[in-house]
């Protein structure tokens, strides 16, 4: 793994040393390494942290939009897609602890590790400082985000999404044909979407239900570039 500065450089904060390797630490890193802790307490924290620092940011910059839109803006930047795509930028996979199974697989890369690390990280500054250092780093990171949250999808049901628009388009049945791979305490699911027999976006997650939904965001914005629209 690579020096962490250059990490805690992009992000713009300094980190304890131990509660940065902790939320740095895979839970398939951890079972390899005979169960120490992992980072899914800081994720859980994390998680919070970020939700506080998004809505306050929506509610005090859209003073005309209703609760349901808010609720769905806030889904858009604190989803699994927008988190992984932070963390790429910062290239966060390059220095998150996994096990053999996950560096095989090119866990590094995937969007669900990649985003609950995020949580993580985040988690991790607010037990080195305090809540407004966690919000100023937040907005420094997903200010792009806010502003794009309507291309975003604005939390859509990305599966609801593609069914509505495969049936306006008699496009055919849709099919979710999803792998499971990795041991049970890590197991990863990987989904392919097919549309009248031909394949579409793919995505991965940590259940079934996760991996569907991005490989159906993935097929939406297939479906966004105006080349990629099937004709009716």
């Amino acid at each position: 793994m690579p020096s962490t500065e250059e990490l805690l450089k992009r992000l713009g904060v300094t980190i304890d040393p131990g509660t940065l390797r902790l939320a740095l630490t895979h839970r398939s890193y951890a079972y390899e390494n005979g169960g120490i802790p992992t980072n899914e307490r800081m994720e859980f924290l994390g998680d919070a942290l970020l939700g506080f620092a998004v809505t306050d940011a929506l509610y005090r910059d859209n003073p005309d939009r209703s609760e349901g839109e808010l609720a769905k803006l806030r889904s858009a930047v604190v989803s699994t897609r927008a988190l992984a795509g932070v963390a790429r930028s910062l290239s966060l996979g390059d220095y998150i602890l996994l096990g053999q199974g996950e560096i095989l697989t090119n866990g590094k890369d995937k969007s669900s590790i990649l985003a609950d690390t995020m949580e993580a990280i985040i988690g991790a500054t607010y037990l080195s400082h305090d809540i407004e250092t966690v919000r100023q780093m937040v907005m420094r990171l997903i200010a792009p985000l806010l502003k794009d949250a309507a291309t975003l999808g604005a939390g859509t049901d990305w599966k609801t999404n593609i069914q509505e628009f495969a049936a306006n388009r008699k496009l055919g049945a849709i099919d979710y044909q999803v792998t499971g791979t990795g041991p049970d305490h890590a197991r990863v699911f990987e989904s392919t979407l097919y549309i009248g027999g031909q394949p579409y976006g793919t995505g991965a997650g940590c259940s079934k239900k996760e991996a569907e939904q991005e490989s159906a965001s993935a097929t939406w914005s297939m479906f966004s570039a105006p080349a990629e629209i099937p004709a009716d």
